[in-house]
């Protein structure tokens, strides 16, 4: 598929998944794609250095919770942005403490 997106499916964990997509992206920005099993992932390994998180107003049901079980402060991640709308409340958390992981 020229020109478009490639996708490569890594089983050895988020570091190593992280790493490859560091090396192909050249230099640029990596985001990561992902239901909320595989945020908690990344952010328990504190390999997210900014989050962006959209909230609507919608109710779908129970769902999967997104921070379930982490504690964000105790990771170094803080609220640096919120911006809220009739459609959506935007929070941007960035890790501000040094990944030492």
């Amino acid at each position: 598929m020229e020109g478009g997106t490639t996708f490569h499916f890594v089983t050895k964990g988020p570091r190593v998944a992280l790493e490859l997509a560091r090396e192909a992206a050249n230099g640029k920005d990596v985001r990561i794609g992902g239901g909320a099993a595989t945020i908690r992932q990344y952010l328990r390994e504190r390999l997210i250095d900014e989050l962006h998180v959209a909230i609507a107003p919608v109710m779908l049901g129970a769902g999967e919770r997104l921070f379930d079980g982490i504690n964000l402060p105790d990771l170094g991640y803080t609220c640096t942005q919120h911006v809220a709308s009739q459609r959506a409340t935007h929070i941007v958390l960035t890790r501000t403490k040094p990944n030492v992981a």
